[in-house]
């Protein structure tokens, strides 16, 4: 005859969750301890989430989840560098200029990978980190911006627009070696998409354009964030 515990018993016998394995899976991060130092691994996936709630079915990143996230990582004295993995379609356009100023306002080492997509407001993310890199299939969409729900016909909306448009385009352009009238002519190409305004830019255009630094893929990144690390800490021993 087989004894069965109770339920109360069955939950104490219950290991406790690990902590690590909670962290990716509500936060999409881990943190990993070598010999070149901690690494804070993050991800920027499917749509930025903005001031208002996307649909239940839609994968998405909070942005004020990241937020204080990435301050903390910048104040932490047991972080020496942070790998942005980015396999997004865009989203709310302000969210995510917060994160790119965030991460590029970083003293700590960040390097940004562009896995899959890094499209629309994704652009400027991938630009922010010290080093930047795409994988070779990896593509970003270059477009203009767009609003969705109610729109006030008034030259004021254009202006907004335009004005909006320019900050993100200031972004790009100070954060990576592409010049700002390029890629605005990226943004307004008519004959690049079927049902729609800008250009498509796979892994080698991305570089060749000057819009990334380099193509590569999860290795490299980490090669170039530990030297990087290797890099500050030699500095700092020399002050």
């Amino acid at each position: 005859m087989t004894q069965q515990n109770s339920p109360d018993e069955e939950k104490k016998q219950d290991p406790k969750p690990d902590q690590k394995t909670d962290r990716i899976v509500e936060l999409g991060s881990s943190v990993v301890t070598n010999r070149h130092g901690t690494i804070h691994c993050l991800t920027i996936i499917g749509q930025i989430e903005g001031h208002t709630n996307a649909p239940d079915n839609a994968k998405t990143t909070k942005y004020e989840h990241l937020l204080p996230l990435l301050a903390s990582l910048e104040e932490s004295d047991e972080v020496d560098g942070v790998l942005i993995l980015l396999n997004t379609v865009g989203g709310d356009v302000e969210a995510g200029l917060a994160l790119a100023e965030m991460i590029a306002g970083m003293t700590k080492p960040t390097a940004t990978l562009v896995l899959g997509g890094g499209h629309s407001i994704g652009i400027p993310l991938a630009v922010s980190g010290r080093i930047n890199m795409i994988a070779p299939s990896a593509s970003m969409t270059v477009h203009p911006v767009r609003m969705s729900g109610t729109m006030i016909a008034a030259p004021q909306t254009y202006r907004y627009f335009d004005k909006l448009q320019e900050s993100i385009v200031r972004f790009v352009a100070a954060h990576s070696q592409i010049r700002a009238e390029t890629f605005r002519e990226l943004m307004l190409r008519t004959d690049e998409m079927a049902n729609d305004v800008g250009s498509v830019l796979y892994g080698e255009d991305a570089v060749a354009l000057g819009l990334m630094q380099q193509v590569g893929t999860l290795k490299d990144a980490l090669a170039a964030l530990y030297r990087a690390i290797d890099e500050d800490k030699k500095q700092r021993d020399k002050n």
